[in-house]
């Protein structure tokens, strides 16, 4: 007979009955704890929670045999111990308030949930008391015993979903499911710096650190940026922005990485919530809108950001792993993502990121191919004079530099004004090579400018401010479109109608579940209407809410700026291309094309040198 099969009256009815307390837990585990990460994210948090200073977790085969957290916070007590595995019990919040949440955990269900399918053993004490410990295995918990402990908490589970083996077959390779613990760590010192983590892989006998990052110290910026710097890279702190900007009751701090500093996945993006870790639609919908008209849709922003704001404007307790929030204003979070990283990108003027440079390099430098020669001694001025003229061409004489080049439609220099100064952010120009790359000079190396990727951009820039300064223009439909949807689809449209109006999408009810379109945006010629209302739909239900009518018109725009812009082959006299360095240093977002891909390439002198072996 099924053992979990209903209980059956006489009559054949089914019976209802109270499942026991082993059942309920594992059933609650397969909510919170999905795989060895879920139950490293809750022992971690407990810890931070404790008031931790230093964090360290040992892990063996992917978490599947063994994961150990050990911290320095406050310690359990011993009578304490059987109650801390009980479900619903906890120190984090008394019940009184659920919005008024200040603390990574708060539900009560992460130990009694581990203990329900692991062997969990929890050693702790407490400042001037004897340490004591625990042990329970498949929700059955022996008695608290005292043990040997200096102080804070020790939890070491062990054979994780023993209790549940055909939890085990859906789970990863070890190598996997370490990353995955990896990155959930990585997650949680970002979120507390001042924190120190170690990560060590203990299988087989080894003992391996694969991630340790030191506690920071300073204010919040400067911890911040350090911690950032141990976790991401420096080159990521290098390239990015800070932001901090405040809106009605929401504060949004943390780091943002320029356009042209971007991944091909979305793995370089870190939202935070009141401290907390958070995968949510919401953020992640303003994170894309505020980058949607500087990266391709194949490309992705890498940030670190954090919101904050009172408790009581977020409800945290929403999923059951705590990763996603609902927030009482969304509007208010999404428009203070968006004005402040574009507010910050439009401030960083014309700056392309570092690593554009590095690649440059990594491109040019030539593979060795045989050892290298050093000249040990320089010859004179007088030798190097002689040596000029030995290897001059025997013509008659022509004005000195590379005016032999000026007939040359591969590569020219141009007598440039005196005006432009090298001391300018982007030089003086002083020359044109295969009629679309400007080299101009600064005053310690050279800047490389794809002249028509550049005046792209400022083209498209100037199409955008004609358009907000003037609107939208509509056309009228002779004949409205007439489209009909399911009501929570045509309630989901209407309610973001006075958004899509102002795009030049006039949209209005037409009885049942009908809706009318009687004006598209004149710029996007003609319109399928009802392809483009579902593609709407789509965003809404994806990011709640929809930025497609608006990137239409921007594409339609950056094509046009494409079609206006110096075509590539054109030649440019002198005062051209200085007249567009100088706009490209006047004009915000200038040091990217509209894909997110640098309009200019800056190589320092001393980098130049050591291509050449000169340092």
């Amino acid at each position: 007979m099924n053992s979990n099969a209903p209980n059956i009256s006489a009559d054949g009815r089914p019976v209802i009955r109270q499942l026991d307390e082993a059942a309920v837990n594992r059933i609650a585990a397969g909510e919170v704890v999905e795989r060895p990460a879920s139950a490293v994210k809750e022992l971690v948090e407990n810890a931070i929670d404790s008031g931790a200073r230093r964090v360290s977790i040992e892990i063996s085969d992917g978490g599947k045999t063994l994961i150990r957290v050990t911290d320095d916070g406050c310690g359990i007590s011993g009578p304490e111990l059987p109650l801390a595995l009980c479900r619903h019990a906890t120190s984090k919040i008394d019940g009184s308030d659920l919005l008024n949440i200040h603390s990574f955990g708060f539900r009560g269900e992460a130990l009694p949930s581990l203990g329900a399918v692991g062997r969990l053993t929890i050693q702790s004490r407490v400042s001037g008391l004897e340490a004591a410990e625990i042990a329970v295995a498949g929700g059955k918990a022996a008695e608290v015993r005292p043990c040997a402990l200096n102080g804070g908490t020790v939890v070491t589970l062990r054979d994780l979903f023993y209790a549940t083996p055909a939890r085990l077959k859906f789970l990863r390779s070890d190598r996997a499911e370490m990353q995955a613990i990896s990155e959930v760590i990585k997650r949680l010192a970002m979120a507390e710096p001042s924190v120190g983590f170690t990560l060590r892989d203990v299988s087989q006998g080894k003992d391996r650190t694969t991630f340790r990052a030191d506690a920071c110290s300073g204010d919040l910026f400067d911890a911040l940026r350090a911690r950032l710097t141990q976790v991401m890279g420096g080159e990521f702190t290098d390239n990015a922005l800070s932001i901090d900007a405040e809106r009605d009751g929401f504060r949004l701090t943390g780091l943002a990485a320029l356009p042209t500093y971007s991944r091909g996945s979305s793995v370089a993006q870190h939202l935070f919530v009141n401290g907390r870790p958070v995968q949510d639609k919401l953020l992640v919908g303003a994170l894309r809108g505020a980058y949607a008209d500087f990266l391709g849709r194949d490309r992705h922003p890498a940030v670190a950001l954090f919101v904050d704001c009172d408790p009581h404007l977020v409800d945290v307790n929403v999923h059951p792993a705590k990763s996603e929030v609902r927030f009482r204003e969304p509007g208010v979070v999404r428009g203070l993502i968006v004005s402040a990283l574009r507010h910050a990108l439009a401030e960083a003027g014309h700056r392309a990121s570092s690593t554009v440079a590095g690649a440059t390099l990594g491109a040019m430098r030539p593979e060795p191919m045989a050892p290298r020669v050093y000249q040990m001694d320089r010859p004179g001025q007088g030798a190097l004079g002689a040596a000029f003229r030995a290897q001059a061409p025997a013509r008659a004489p022509e004005p000195a530099g590379f005016a032999e080049f000026s007939q040359d439609y591969s590569g020219r220099i141009e007598d440039t004004p005196a005006t432009p100064s090298e001391s300018l952010p982007l030089g003086a120009a002083r020359g044109q090579v295969h009629e679309n790359y400007i080299i101009a000079q600064t005053e310690d190396g050279i800047v490389i400018v794809d002249q028509h990727a550049a005046h792209e951009r400022l083209v498209y820039e100037k199409l955008k401010r004609q358009m907000a300064e003037r609107g939208v223009a509509a056309q009228a439909l002779l004949i409205p479109d007439i489209v009909e949807f399911s009501a929570d689809d045509l309630a989901r449209l209407m309610s973001v109608s006075d958004d899509l109006s102002r795009m030049g999408l006039t949209l209005e009810p037409f009885g049942g579940n009908a809706v009318c379109v009687r004006e598209t945006p004149a710029i996007l010629g003609e319109v399928d209407s009802k392809a483009l209302l579902t593609d709407i739909l789509d965003e809404l239900a994806d990011f709640g809410q929809s930025q497609l009518v608006q990137e239409k018109i921007e594409a339609i725009l950056s094509r046009v700026a494409c079609h206006g812009s110096i075509r590539s082959g054109r030649r440019m006299r002198g005062e051209e291309m200085n007249a567009l360095l100088r706009e490209m240093e006047s004009t915000p977002h200038s040091g990217q094309c509209n894909h997110g891909r640098p309009t200019y390439v800056e190589l320092k002198l001393s980098d130049i040198e050591r291509l050449f072996g000169r340092t």
